[in-house]
């Protein structure tokens, strides 16, 4: 199963929500395209290709040669590599996508705010965003339409959960409190060593069936 999250503007927490997700769900495996999933878990800065510059090399895609780009972490992890998201042709993010939703292990994909990455045509599209009525006016205008929305709820906000779905038409399906415990476990890179429960409670519910790792 491929999950594709996304968010319509930087600071929306979608580095933070695939991290947690791929964490939560057992065997599961992550792809970076944004560059920023290794610090967040608090990896060093990866050398050597990622799935960018393969995608980037007109080869045939396979889950095998994917695997190789992993680097062994908490959950593997496919970093984004030195070609740009941005130079990665159309076609070959649909055949990306194919290709994962073939296999079936449980893959999650940090598209960031690149709207190529966030169309691929994965079993679930997840938009993460803040209750932030800016925020929300990127969301309505973004060329991506999701399954589902993560909203990540800021205190003092106005806007809830109801009028985010009324707005992007789309079902708030998790809703995270803001948590310092959450920038602080990032911060010192503990975020896979403590995945804080705030993150655990919200996103438990998004995972596949029961299996949920042991680690949480």
């Amino acid at each position: 199963m491929l999950t594709v999250c996304y968010s319509p503007k930087g600071g929306q927490g979608c580095t933070t929500v695939t991290v947690a997700l791929a964490l939560i769900q057992r065997g599961s495996r992550l792809i970076d395209t944004t560059g920023d999933l290794p610090a967040a878990l608090g990896l060093p800065e990866p050398f050597g290709p990622g799935i960018c510059d393969l995608l980037a090399d007109d080869q045939p895609l396979e889950v095998a040669a994917i695997d190789r780009l992993a680097t062994p972490s908490p959950t593997p992890l496919v970093s984004a590599g030195s070609t740009p998201a941005a130079a990665v042709p159309a076609h070959r993010w649909a055949e990306l996508a194919a290709t994962l939703i073939a296999d079936r292990g449980a893959w999650f994909l940090d598209a960031g705010t690149n709207p190529a990455a966030g169309a691929l045509a994965a079993d679930r599209r997840l938009l993460i965003v803040r209750s932030c009525y800016l925020a929300l006016r990127r969301a309505v205008a973004h060329p991506v339409r999701p399954d589902g929305v993560v909203l990540v709820a800021e205190p003092g906000r106005a806007l809830a959960a109801i009028d985010v779905e009324a707005v992007l038409t789309a079902p708030v399906v998790a809703e995270i409190a803001i948590d310092p415990a959450v920038a602080r476990t990032i911060d010192a890179g503990l975020l896979a060593a403590r995945l804080p429960r705030t993150l655990v409670r919200s996103l438990a519910p998004l995972t596949i069936g029961d299996e949920v790792a042991s680690r949480v």
